[in-house]
C-alpha cells in the first residue's frame, strides 16, 4: 500500500515573501534562519542530510552537495492571501484562497460581541483586543474569576479566541461558546478560526492546557486532495489539529495531541502500523484502503515559542523534531513518501508576536528505487505537495 506522510512544523518559515510589507512584516523576517542565528547555531543532523542547510544561512547546519543529499529540497511560496494556519494548510492540500479571511486589528465590532453575549448567555466578555494569549490571561485572570466572563481576544491573524479558566467555566461550556461564535462569524465577518483556549492555575500562574485546545475553522469551500484520497478509496489520518483545520472534511481518522513529542510518537506509530485506528476513526472509508495519507501538525513551535518570542524554546523544538526523524524514516518502506514543511512564519526574533508572511521549506524523502535526490528550487505554490501526492497515488 502506498503511503504519504506530511509533517508540518507549524510556523517554521524560511524567509520573507516578496509581498511581506502588505502584511506589516519586515523583509528581515526568517523564522528558521533567525532562530538558528540567535541560538548560536542549531543541531539538525538529519535535516542537514536532507538539504535544509541549502535553503538559507541556517547557522550550525552545513549545506550539502545535491549528489550527497538523501532527499529533495526546495522552498515553497504561498499564492493564497494570508499568513495563518488555515490558509497555509489548505494550500498544502491544493486549495488556494483568492480572498483573505477578515482580520480585526482593533477588536470585534459591537454587533458581533452583542450577538455572542446574547446567544451564549455569558453575561459579558473581557478583553476584545489583539493580544498575546499568555499575556491576556495573566492580565485579566483576576477579573475573569470575579465576573465569570470569558476572555475574548484576537491577533493580526484571522482568529476569534476565547480563553477561560476551566475551574471557572467548564471545558464543555467553552466548546459550546466556540460553536456559537463560529455560527456568528460568517459572511461579512468571515473569520478563519474560532479557538478554544482553556487554562488553569498552576503554582499560582495561569497556564494554558494545550491538549484541550480546539480550533473551529471555516469548512473548506472546495474539495482538497484529502477528499480526493477518500473518494478514491484511500484513508487519511490526521494527527494534531489537522481535523480542526479541515473541519473533518477529507479526514477518516483523527487524534488530537498535547505536545510535539506526542505528535511525533503518534506519527511513528502510524508509520510502523501500530496506531489503533479503530479508536480514532471519525468517518467511513474503504477497507482495506488503497493508499494512506498520514498528516501531522506539530504546533509547539508556533503556539509555545513563536507567539511568545521564545527563540530558545523554538530552537530546541526544531532539534527535538529532527531527533525523531531517523525512527520515522527507518520504519518507512519503498512505497512511502515523506514531506517536511511549514504553513507560514512566526519569527520570534522580530518585533511583535504574530505570524509572519514567509515562504516555507520543503524536504521530500523516499526509499523508492525511482526516487532521486535533487534541488527543487523555488516552487510557486504550497499546492506542490498536493500535486505530488496525487501523482504518488495516481489519482
Amino acid at each position: 500500500m502506498k503511503r504519504a506522510i506530511i509533517l508540518v512544523i507549524d510556523s517554521m518559515g524560511c524567509g520573507a515573501m516578496p509581498d511581506c510589507a502588505e502584511y506589516n512584516d519586515i523583509p528581515e523576517c526568517n523564522t528558521l534562519c533567525n532562530v538558528a542565528k540567535v541560538n548560536g547555531g542549531l543541531k539538525l543532523p538529519n535535516m542537514e542530510k536532507m538539504g535544509i542547510g541549502n535553503l538559507g544561512n541556517v547557522l550550525g547546519v552545513t549545506p550539502v552537495e545535491e549528489k550527497d543529499s538523501i532527499a529533495q529540497y526546495g522552498i515553497m511560496r504561498e499564492v493564497s492571501k494570508g499568513k495563518d494556519t488555515t490558509t497555509g494548510h489548505w494550500e498544502i492540500a491544493g486549495l488556494v484562497l483568492d480572498e483573505p479571511f477578515r482580520v480585526y486589528p482593533y477588536g470585534f465590532p459591537c454587533d458581533v460581541i452583542d450577538k455572542f453575549i446574547e446567544k451564549t448567555g455569558c453575561g459579558g466578555i473581557l478583553g476584545n483586543y489583539p493580544a498575546s494569549g499568555t499575556k491576556i490571561i495573566e492580565d485579566l485572570n483576576e477579573e475573569h474569576h470575579k465576573t465569570k466572563f470569558p476572555i475574548v481576544y484576537t491577533s493580526a491573524d484571522s482568529v476569534f479566541q476565547i480563553a477561560v479558566d476551566v475551574d471557572v467555566i467548564p471545558l464543555e461550556e467553552l466548546y459550546r461558546m466556540c460553536r456559537i461564535a463560529r455560527e456568528i462569524l460568517v459572511g461579512e465577518h468571515n473569520v478563519s478560526r474560532v479557538i478554544a483556549r482553556p487554562y488553569h492555575i498552576v503554582d499560582g500562574k495561569p497556564t494554558r492546557i494545550s491538549k484541550d485546545r480546539r480550533d473551529y475553522s471555516v469548512k473548506p469551500p472546495k474539495p482538497t486532495v484529502l477528499n480526493d484520497i477518500i473518494n478514491s478509496g484511500g484513508r487519511v489520518v490526521g494527527i494534531g489539529k489537522i481535523e480542526d483545520i479541515y473541519v473533518k472534511s477529507g479526514i477518516s481518522h483523527a487524534i488530537h495531541t498535547g505536545s510535539n513529542k506526542e505528535g511525533l510518537e503518534l506519527t511513528l506509530k502510524a508509520v510502523n502500523k501500530s496506531l489503533n485506528l479503530a479508536e480514532i476513526k471519525t468517518a467511513d472509508c474503504q477497507e482495506p484502503p488503497k493508499f494512506e495519507l498520514i498528516f501531522t501538525n506539530l504546533v509547539d513551535t508556533d503556539m509555545l515559542f513563536g507567539h511568545r518570542n521564545d527563540w530558545k524554546g523554538y530552537g530546541k523544538a526544531i532539534e527535538e523534531i529532527d531527533s525523531f526523524l531517523p525512527e520515522i524514516m527507518d520504519k518507512m518502506t519503498d512505497e512511502d513518501i515523506l514531506f517536511i514543511t511549514a504553513d507560514h512564519g512566526c519569527d520570534p526574533t522580530v518585533p511583535g508576536t504574530d505570524h509572519t508572511r514567509e515562504q516555507v521549506p520543503l524536504l521530500v524523502y523516499s526509499k523508492s528505487p525511482d526516487f532521486k535526490a535533487k534541488n527543487l528550487g523555488i516552487l510557486p505554490t504550497f499546492s506542490y505537495i498536493a500535486d505530488r501526492i496525487r501523482s504518488w497515488f495516481s489519482i
